[in-house]
């Protein structure tokens, strides 16, 4: 049988690059900025991580693509600050491909490599059978009020299952209020893809794809978030020749409108992401 993939996979496939490795650069030295952050972090031999006591470990440039790393970006809408993400993984309880850690962001001062504000998320980087595949900054235009702006984290995470695929990012946003750096959205799933298949061609499959708009209104002092959800499904199967074809269904649109309570924005069941 000649297998031609089906237009749903291919896009799981163009979209598979963990979204870290285009933000590394921005680092610039990451060893220094490192031991500015974590001044009591020893580095290791040859360069490619520290180790923080009694065994936390931060990767630079990790020895396997499933190994979480530093990831840096410069924030445009204050381009003097840089974002960094550090993942802080316990080697002793990560084994056999599974990590156990917390992550780290910090809020950096690129003149001078200060840190102004930091803000740890335990269990961030817990994972299993469902891997961490890379973490990312995301710097859209999140105006959430007139003087303050939001940046995103974003985790992105699948199996390594052939015949039961599953994809999923997740977005987090977090916004400087005063002095302190604090999350006001948690866990949104906003890209997925999942489904059951033989395979080699024949199966059911689902993805989605989520994208946010800020609005007029507001809530408690911050604007309301419009989120647009698409959703897709292919049936893939063999044609009489042996030919793989995509069998898509029609597409489903749902449109969703966040509010912030005070304290993070509000979202359906149907958004959340997976608990890590």
């Amino acid at each position: 049988m000649r297998i031609l993939l089906p237009a749903l996979l291919l896009g799981l496939a163009a979209a598979s690059l963990p979204p870290a490795q285009a933000a590394a650069g921005d680092c610039g030295d990451a060893a220094a900025l490192v031991q500015q952050a974590y001044p009591k972090a020893r580095k290791s031999a040859d360069g490619a991580s520290f180790m923080l006591e009694p065994h936390t470990s931060i990767a630079l440039t990790p020895p396997d693509y499933d190994t979480p790393r530093l990831v840096c970006k410069i924030w445009p809408a204050h381009d003097q600050l840089l974002l960094v993400a550090v993942p802080l993984i316990d080697s002793a309880q990560s084994v056999d491909g599974m990590h156990i850690g917390d992550i780290e962001l910090l809020v950096v001062d690129r003149k001078n490599q200060q840190v102004r504000q930091r803000l740890l998320q335990p269990g961030l980087m817990n994972d299993d059978a469902i891997a961490i595949r890379g973490i990312g900054f995301d710097t859209g235009r999140y105006q959430l009020a007139p003087k303050i702006t939001a940046f995103g984290l974003r985790i992105d995470m699948a199996t390594h299952s052939q015949a039961n695929p599953f994809r999923e990012t997740d977005l987090r946003l977090y916004a400087l209020d005063g002095d302190a750096l604090r999350m006001v959205l948690d866990g949104l799933d906003v890209a997925g893809f999942g489904g059951e298949g033989d395979t080699n061609c024949a199966g059911s499959f689902h993805s989605s794809q989520v994208s946010l708009a800020m609005s007029r209104a507001s809530h408690q002092g911050y604007h309301d978030i419009i989120v647009t959800e698409r959703m897709d499904t292919d049936e893939p199967a063999p044609d009489k020749n042996g030919e793989c074809q995509s069998h898509p269904g029609k597409s489903v649109k749902r449109t969703y409108r966040l509010r912030y309570d005070g304290n993070r924005y509000q979202l359906p069941a149907t958004l959340k992401a997976l608990e890590p």
